[in-house]
Parts: C-alpha cells; sequence; structure tokens
C-alpha cells in the first residue's frame, strides 16, 4: 500500500480522466432495459458469420437445434469470459487505488472501481436472466490474470490490465455493440465501451509518463511481460472449454475457431488498439517489433492511438445522445423521431 502525502501537484490529463469518469456513472439496473425479451435459441441475435465454426462442413451437418445450442453456448461462454474479467478488473481497480504513487491517478482508479462493480453486476444479470448458460474462467485468462493480480508492482498490474485485457474488452465489446441484432446486447455493450474506453486512456497517461523513468532492462522486463500476453490474447480464446462441453469434436472446432472469419475480425480490433497504445506507452523496442510482425500485427504500429481511442468514445456519446432524445420524447409523451440512416 503506498500512501502519498504531496497534494499540490496535479496532473492535467489524469484529472481530466477523474472528471468524466465522475460525470459518466450510470445505473445499470435503471439504465438498461432488462424487460426486454430476448430470442432464447440466439440471446444476443447473433449472426452465423461470428460463430465460429459457421461456414464449415461440420456447421453444415448441423440440424436446428444443434444450431441454436452452439449459439447459445457461445453466448454464455463469451458473457462468461466478460464477467470474470469484469470482477478481476474490479479487484485490479481497487489495487491499483492502493499501490499507485501520484493521488490523481487514485482519484481517477477509484472511479474505475465503481464502473467495474457495475460491469461485473450487469453480466451477471445477463448471462443469468438472457442466456441461462454459465462456463467457468478459461485456463488462458485465468492464468493471465492472476499473473497480474499477484505482481506486486502497480504498473505490471495497469499495464496487464489497463492495457491489455482492456484492450481484449474494447474489442470484444464493440464487437457486441456493433454486429449483434438484439438491441439490448448492443444497448449493454455500448455503456461498458464508454466506461471502457477511460480505462484504457488512463493506463496509457499513467504508464507513458512512469516508463519514461525507468532504465532499459526495467522496459524490456515489460515487454517480455506483454508479448507472452499478447500470443495468448491472439490463440488461446477460442471457447475451448465450449467445445469440449459440446461434443462435436473439440480439437476441431478449436482449429476451425483459430482460422474462423470471425476471429480475425476479433484480432483485427484487439491489435489495432493494443500495438498502438504499447508503442505510446515505450514498450516498442526490437522483441516487441519482432514478436509483432510475426503475429503479422506489426502494421497497426502506424495507426493514430488518439483516432483508436476516440472511436469507442464518439460512438458512446451518440448513443448517450440518442437515450436522452428518445428518453424525453417519451418524457412529453410523443414520439421519438426516426433513427437516420
Amino acid at each position: 500500500m503506498t500512501f502519498t502525502w504531496e497534494y499540490d501537484r496535479a496532473h492535467d490529463d489524469l484529472l481530466r480522466l477523474y472528471r468524466l469518469g465522475k460525470e459518466r456513472q450510470w445505473n445499470a439496473e435503471t439504465r438498461i432495459d432488462w424487460a426486454h425479451e430476448v430470442d432464447p435459441d440466439n440471446p444476443l441475435g447473433m449472426p452465423d458469420e461470428f460463430i465460429w465454426i459457421a461456414g464449415t462442413p461440420l456447421w453444415d451437418g448441423l440440424d436446428a437445434k444443434e444450431r441454436s445450442t452452439v449459439r447459445v453456448h457461445t453466448a454464455g461462454w463469451l458473457y462468461s469470459q466478460f464477467l470474470h474479467g469484469e470482477q478481476a478488473a474490479l479487484m485490479c481497480a481497487a489495487k491499483i487505488v492502493q499501490t499507485v504513487p501520484d493521488l490523481d491517478a487514485k482519484f481517477y482508479a477509484a472511479t474505475q472501481v465503481m464502473d467495474e462493480a457495475r460491469h461485473t453486476e450487469a453480466y451477471q444479470r445477463f448471462l443469468n436472466t438472457k442466456i441461462g448458460v454459465t462456463y467457468p474462467i478459461s485456463d488462458a485468462l485465468g492464468a493471465l490474470l492472476a499473473t497480474i493480480a499477484t505482481d506486486p508492482r502497480w504498473d505490471i498490474t495497469a499495464l496487464g490490465m489497463q492495457v491489455l485485457v482492456e484492450g481484449l474488452a474494447l474489442a470484444s465489446f464493440s464487437i457486441q455493440r456493433d454486429r449483434m441484432r438484439d438491441p439490448l446486447a448492443r444497448a449493454f455493450n455500448a455503456y461498458v465501451l464508454q466506461d471502457e474506453a477511460r480505462h484504457v486512456a488512463f493506463g496509457r497517461v499513467a504508464l507513458r509518463r512512469f516508463y519514461a523513468e525507468l532504465t532499459e532492462a526495467e522496459l524490456r522486463e515489460r515487454e517480455q511481460f506483454a508479448i507472452e500476453a499478447c500470443w495468448a490474447l491472439r490463440d488461446r480464446f477460442v471457447g475451448e472449454e465450449m467445445w469440449r462441453r459440446l461434443d462435436l469434436g473439440a480439437e476441431e472446432c478449436i482449429r476451425l475457431s483459430r482460422r474462423s472469419p470471425a476471429m480475425r475480425e476479433f484480432r483485427r480490433r484487439l491489435f489495432s488498439r493494443i500495438v498502438p497504445t504499447l508503442r505510446d506507452i515505450n514498450l516498442f523496442g526490437p522483441s516487441m517489433q519482432a514478436a509483432f510482425e510475426q503475429m503479422g500485427v506489426l502494421g497497426f504500429s502506424r495507426l493514430d492511438i488518439g483516432a483508436v481511442g476516440d472511436e469507442d468514445e464518439r460512438a458512446a456519446a451518440e448513443f448517450d445522445r440518442r437515450r436522452a432524445e428518445v428518453s424525453g420524447f417519451i418524457d412529453r409523451g410523443a414520439q421519438p423521431p426516426e433513427e437516420s440512416p
């Protein structure tokens, strides 16, 4: 636990995130339309192209009931991992409050604790009331989170959670917001994304300042941790536990999942966030670049990190604007305006 007794030193970028964190709190009980009835055979409204084995002879050989089972279990596996990740983020944010040296960073991390508690509450409710299928934490995610949560250094916790796991969250939740057809899943994840974009921004701001002061050896140690985590994020989140439970030929399903168009879309969204962020915080030495080249994602280092981060902030702000507009018309007993194309 690290106390700081310096109250005069202020970092405007962290204080801005703290103000946003205070202003954009929302109540999952009232903001989300929990009365909405989902399709029990496809609770997320998931298009077939986001089923990892779709478009293969294996999928073509399944009957309608078997396909429905795969859709429901895919939703259950995904949202179970979201739930486990949010609880870990809750614990890590609380740890950062205790261990980060700057008071401004403690202020912001305190708002993230509330964010993560809300997300954990909401994903648990979504799983229990809308999907009805749950899974334990995956081996890959569990191992990564254990490393992040138990390392005594605040920056390793922040690097693992704020940059890598939150990057995973941004990729996954943006797919839910943009590509799922059920309005509850889309709305729910749009609100969560509004919070997650701030979390990644906090990690980038705090770590960029801290890593500017580290030695070359200390930076390379952090790089190696990030490289190993990126390989796990790239290759080991394909529903292994789900495929083994469904008994459709687990190894073949895992192989197909790794090569699927849906997984390529996920990896594109994931590394378009992680790669430029690691470059921005000065974890981009020869070993990191070589690993990204081997993964086939080095080209993402040329992206403007501000543009990538602002994308979700803009989308969430637009969602809030639309929500307020519709609520205003409802309060006045009028019909809301039609959506623009």
